[in-house]
């Protein structure tokens, strides 16, 4: 993201606080993606209160640490799972009891297996949503051959009609994918050099680096962009946009998942109660069927997720992929602090 960008993100947040904190619960704060304010994921919550939370807003998870380690206060907030670590070590957070968490032991135990997640001083991270970040691709433009590959992201013929997310994790994800990596958690110098030297290149094609699946949206939408990197609820939001779209999660190199989930932040101003009030809310069984119908995303909650069907999974383009993937897990945050300051370096042509 820009200094210009991140600016007007900036106005935007302090702005959708100011004006939330009329308008809904005052004693719970939840730092949160734009558009997640929705009550299809908390009924719970605001049947019992009769309101939602007051919501504050961020377009990406390196931007939202940022905002807390300089003193923002929320009681909870909604990293994905490779941001845990630095929440941890900045000692910004705290475990959540889960005693007080009846449907935590329905969360699938995929989701729970590291160590920087729960360990022998409590639950520091509730996994609550995730997906893919694969290919989108207008199919009145691409046809279903020349996305057959990763490949395709470099492609001299898409120059300047392709588009890739303002994102460390996903970009990093394509760049490590499309150069034979599909496990991030131990990278070599040699595979880091290879996928920086290929996200150089794909940085010729790019347009535009998106920070919302909205922003992308329009750009497919007047078809300056033909080809995207994106994550399911771009493509959702594609399709409402009325744009005739794909979403190829099977290339020859494979694809990026990912998963993402609530903190409980020490000393937040708001209510306790109501903190896990609203991750109870969360975990509801209703809330799976909101979650994939508004983002086209999978609950964490396994028990829930079996109440809804494959073909529902299918049309949300979320049913198990048969091909390589690399998961988004948590990585060593002094890799990731490199990633990002590569990232810059190459967006900004260097």
């Amino acid at each position: 993201m820009t200094r210009f960008a991140k600016f007007f993100a900036s106005t935007a947040i302090a702005l959708a606080f100011s004006t939330a904190a009329h308008a809904a619960d005052p004693d719970l704060v939840v730092f949160d993606w734009a558009g997640f304010e929705n009550q299809a994921l908390i009924e719970d919550y605001v049947a019992k209160y009769g309101q939602m939370p007051t919501y504050a807003f961020f377009g990406d998870d390196d931007e939202a640490f940022q905002k807390v380690s300089n003193g923002f206060k929320a009681d909870v907030a909604h990293p994905c799972a490779q941001m845990v670590q630095k929440y941890r070590d900045a000692g910004l957070i705290e475990p959540w009891d889960i005693s007080k968490i009846p449907l935590y032991g329905e969360i699938g135990e995929r989701y729970k297996t590291s160590k920087i997640f729960a360990d022998d001083q409590g639950v520091w991270y509730i996994p609550t949503d995730g997906a893919y970040t694969a290919i989108a691709y207008n199919t009145e433009q691409v046809t279903p051959e020349q996305v057959a590959s990763l490949q395709v992201f470099v492609d001299p013929a898409f120059a300047g009609r392709i588009s890739l997310p303002d994102n460390t994790d996903d970009t990093w994800s394509l760049a490590l994918l499309a150069t034979g990596v599909s496990d991030w958690t131990n990278i070599t110098e040699e595979q880091f050099q290879a996928a920086a030297a290929w996200l150089r290149q794909a940085h010729q094609n790019v347009r535009t680096y998106w920070a919302d699946p909205s922003e992308l949206a329009q750009l497919m939408k007047t078809g300056e962009v033909v080809i995207a990197w994106t994550w399911n609820d771009g493509v959702a939001t594609l399709r409402r946009e009325g744009v005739p779209v794909a979403f190829q999660r099977t290339p020859k190199e494979g694809v990026a998942n990912w998963f993402c989930g609530y903190v409980n932040f020490k000393d937040a101003p708001g209510s306790e109660e109501k903190a896990y009030d609203f991750i109870n809310a969360w975990l509801a069984h209703g809330s799976a069927k909101g979650l994939l119908e508004n983002f086209g995303y999978v609950h964490s909650n396994d028990v829930a997720m079996s109440e809804i069907s494959i073909d529902q999974l299918k049309a949300g383009d979320v049913d198990p992929v048969n091909g390589i993937l690399l998961s988004q897990t948590p990585i060593d945050p002094a890799m990731r602090d490199r990633m990002t300051q590569e990232f810059e370096t190459i967006k900004a042509g260097f």
